[in-house]
C-alpha cells in the first residue's frame, strides 16, 4: 500500500499539481488496488472502530474536564478534572510549593540550551561552555542556592528531574562516550582492554542494576564519614551506562569511514589529534546522528526506573498522584498524561533528527 502510494506522487514531485480526480485514483489504487492492500485497509478500518473510536469518546466526548472526584464518577468518560488538580504534584513532585518557579526555571533553561544545542548555526567551541554556564546555572536554580533557601535533592522530582537527568546523562557521557570509542581502537593494549572492560561491563547488565550498585554497594566503599548525595550517584551511573552504549556508537561511526580518509589527513601531515578533530570525528559523528537521537529518547525513557533508588520521575509522580485518598485509582488518566508528554517529546526528537540528516546531508557525498 505504501508503494503504490509513494511512487506515483514521487514521479508527480516538480511537475503541475495534481487534480483531486487524480488524487482520489491513487489513494483509490493504495487502498483497494489489490488483496493485500484491502485486507489491510479493512482490518485498519476494524482497528479504528473497536480501538481508536472508543479511545476518543473516552478521552474527548464523555470526559470531565472540571469538577471533582464525585462529579468525575457520574460519568464514564476520562476524567480531565484529575489532571487539573493533582498537575502541580505531577510537574513537581515534592518541590516545595512556594518555589515552584524555581523548578520551572530550571526546566526553561535545559530546555532553551536543548533548542540552541539543535541549531548547527550555535555549533563552535564556545558552545562548550554555554552548555557548561546554563547547567551549572539550573542546578543552582533547582537547588536553591541563588535564593538562599536549598532544596534537598530528595524534593526534587516530576518532570524537571526526568529533564534534569536525561540532559545531563547525555551530555556528560557523550565526551566520555568518544574517548571510550578512540580508547578501543587504540593501538595501546593495556588502553584498549580497559576501555573494552568497561564498554562490556557497562553493556552487558541492565540500568536498573547499575543503580542498584550506585546506592547500595558503592556507599560501602567510601572512606568512614565520606558520602556522596543519592542523586549525583544516579547521575553518574547513569552517564557510565550511557557512555557505553555511545562508545559503540562513535566506534560504528569510525568504522563506517574508508581508510582513504585517514591516509589522506596523514599525507597533509597532521597529528593524530588534529586528525581526529578535523577529519575523523565530524564525519563519523554525523554518520550515526540517527543512533544519537535514537539513544537520547531511549535515555529520556529510562530515566523512570530512578524509582527503585527512591527518587520519583515524571511518570511516578503521575502514578503516586492516583493514589490520593480524594482521587483514588484514576491511573488511566494519569498515566495518558504521561505518555503524551513523553510521546510528543521523543516525536518532536525524531523529527528533527529526520531534519538534521537532510541538513547535514548524511549519507550523500562528504564534498558535496
Amino acid at each position: 500500500m505504501t508503494m503504490a502510494l509513494s511512487e506515483p506522487i514521487g514521479r508527480a514531485a516538480g511537475r503541475k499539481p495534481l487534480t483531486w480526480a487524480e488524487r482520489w485514483s491513487l489513494w483509490r489504487r493504495g487502498l483497494f488496488g489489490s488483496p493485500v492492500n484491502l485486507a489491510i485497509t479493512a482490518a485498519f478500518l476494524v482497528f479504528v472502530w473497536f480501538v481508536v473510536a472508543p479511545f476518543l469518546r473516552w478521552a474527548l466526548v464523555d470526559a470531565t474536564w472540571f469538577g471533582t472526584a464525585k462529579d468525575c464518577a457520574e460519568r464514564s468518560g476520562a476524567c480531565w478534572a484529575f489532571i487539573t488538580e493533582k498537575g502541580r504534584f505531577i510537574l513537581f513532585g515534592l518541590y516545595p510549593n512556594d518555589r515552584d518557579w524555581q523548578a520551572a526555571l530550571s526546566v526553561a533553561l535545559v530546555g532553551t540550551l536543548v533548542v540552541v544545542t539543535s541549531m548547527p548555526h550555535f555549533w563552535n567551541r564556545r558552545l562548550l561552555l554555554v552548555w557548561l554556564a546554563t547547567l551549572g546555572a539550573a542546578l543552582a536554580v533547582m537547588s536553591g542556592a541563588l535564593t538562599g533557601q536549598l532544596v534537598p535533592t530528595d524534593k526534587w522530582g516530576g518532570f524537571p528531574l526526568t529533564v534534569l537527568l536525561s540532559v545531563i546523562g547525555f551530555a556528560g557521557a557523550f565526551p566520555l562516550g568518544i574517548g571510550l570509542a578512540l580508547a578501543r581502537r587504540s593501538e595501546m593494549r593495556l588502553l584498549r582492554w580497559m576501555a573494552i572492560a568497561l564498554i562490556e561491563v557497562m553493556r552487558g547488565v541492565p540500568l536498573i542494576a547499575v543503580l542498584y550498585v550506585s546506592t547500595l554497594i558503592f556507599p560501602l566503599m567510601l572512606p568512614a564519614g565520606a558520602a556522596i548525595d543519592k542523586l549525583a550517584r544516579a547521575q553518574i551511573a547513569i552517564i557510565l551506562f550511557v557512555a557505553a552504549y555511545m562508545a559503540e556508537i562513535v566506534r560504528a561511526g569510525l568504522q563506517s569511514l574508508p581508510a582513504g580518509q585517514y591516509e589522506a589527513a596523514r599525507s597533509l601531515g597532521l597529528s593524530w589529534g588534529a586528525m581526529m578533530r578535523l577529519v575523523i570525528l565530524p564525519q563519523a559523528l554525523k554518520a550515526v546522528i540517527p543512533a544519537f537521537v535514537n539513544l537520547g529518547i531511549g535515555l529520556f525513557l529510562d530515566t523512570t526506573l530512578v524509582i527503585v533508588i527512591g527518587l520519583f520521575d515524571f511518570l511516578n509522580t503521575a502514578r503516586v498522584a492516583a493514589t490520593d485518598v480524594n482521587w483514588n485509582g484514576f491511573y488511566n488518566e494519569a498515566y495518558t498524561f504521561a505518555a503524551l508528554v513523553y510521546f510528543s517529546l521523543s516525536y518532536a526528537a525524531s523529527r528533527y533528527s529526520l531534519w538534521l540528516e537532510k541538513r547535514l546531508r548524511v549519507g550523500g557525498p562528504l564534498d558535496r
